[in-house]
């Protein structure tokens, strides 16, 4: 009888976005499960293995690039171990031995102008190899919203019915203590004084906007946390020079981000393209308003629970956009649940076993 095994690399990484999203579904699919029903594989060199009760835990080889884990590690693993299917949650597929695959969206084949220079370019040519080998080849795809399921079978013809959803949580946020101490470091953020942004700064969680609207209300404060960026600066912005009310803060720890969330006007996303978009529900854990773009998957996911923006259009006022009634997130943080999500992925999985 097929045995399902987890690609652990993310163990590997930073938790966040996709990550974090792996981390929690495994930790709660080890909960589920009965003893060793369930496999995961990760390099044997790992630094920190959470401490799984039911999961078998797989130890191979050393910590290795991420493609030559991919493309060699565990496709020759699984050729001398073919009782395996494999699990992955990281928008790949292996090419010889396809098996359950979470696809978050298919980002790559709707914008090519985001992906600039040669290094990008060859990025999206890897992703859409990827992504269409997942279509054609996939057991069983999954993504995380009904946009990101459309899109997906319309690009690559496949019966949307055959695609499952599976939302996103934010229970893990629940555990941060928020870390105060970064209103010290800058106490120009007074509470309720400024707009939050946290994101991974790529093309399409579309900073430009916040700096547009920055320069018409010099008044207001920004305050925009994310990695990579000096490669924004470069390749995003171009000869753009983000203006004095808009402080860029690099990398922030959970604790950081959480006291920022708590205390700012309205955590703010003009992102123009999500699968899904997590930190706005974050936001909303933490009490915070949320005013996010009329686009892609966010209208589907956050409803009337958020205020909405043009992406492509700064000529509004926020302040005066908050004005207008929203609904209270409750219902909202209930639906999307960690617990949820994998209790549907486990009987997803007993299709396979």
């Amino acid at each position: 009888m097929p045995q399902i095994l987890i690609n652990g690399y993310f163990l590997c990484r930073n938790l966040t976005g996709i990550e974090r999203f792996a981390f929690e579904l495994t930790k709660r699919l080890d909960e589920l499960s009965a003893f060793e029903e369930i496999s995961i594989i990760v390099p044997g060199d790992i630094v920190t293995l959470p401490p799984y009760k039911n999961l078998r835990i797989i130890l191979h080889k050393k910590k290795e690039p991420h493609i030559w884990w991919q493309m060699v590690t565990l496709q020759l693993f699984l050729l001398t171990h073919r009782e395996y299917i494999i699990l992955e949650f990281a928008n790949t597929i292996l090419p010889f031995f396809p098996g359950i695959v979470f696809l978050h969206d298919i980002y790559c084949e709707f914008f090519p102008e985001d992906f600039r220079g040669l290094k990008n370019w060859l990025v999206r040519l890897y992703n859409k190899w990827q992504y269409r080998l997942i279509a054609k080849h996939a057991k069983r795809i999954i993504t995380v919203s009904k946009f990101s399921r459309s899109q997906i079978a319309d690009a690559y013809n496949i019966d949307s019915h055959n695609i499952s959803v599976v939302y996103n949580g934010w229970e893990h946020f629940k555990n941060i203590v928020p870390d105060y101490s970064i209103f010290n470091e800058h106490p120009e953020f007074k509470a309720r004084g400024y707009f939050f942004t946290l994101g991974s700064l790529s093309m399409r969680k579309n900073i430009l906007w916040i700096i547009k609207y920055a320069s018409k209300h010099p008044q207001t404060m920004f305050a925009v946390s994310g990695t990579s960026l000096p490669v924004l600066k470069v390749r995003e912005l171009e000869d753009t020079t983000a203006p004095s009310n808009i402080l860029l803060l690099g990398y922030l720890s959970d604790s950081k981000v959480k006291a920022l969330m708590e205390r700012c006007r309205a955590f703010l996303m003009p992102s123009y393209y999500e699968g899904f978009g997590i930190p706005p529900l974050e936001a909303l854990s933490c009490g915070a308003e949320i005013i996010i773009s009329n686009a892609a998957s966010l209208p589907e996911i956050y409803g009337n629970t958020a205020h909405y923006i043009d992406p492509y259009n700064t000529d509004i006022d926020l302040e005066e956009l908050m004005q207008n009634p929203i609904e209270k997130p409750d219902a909202l943080l209930a639906k999307y649940s960690y617990d949820n999500s994998a209790r549907q992925v486990y009987e997803l999985l007993k299709e396979f076993r």
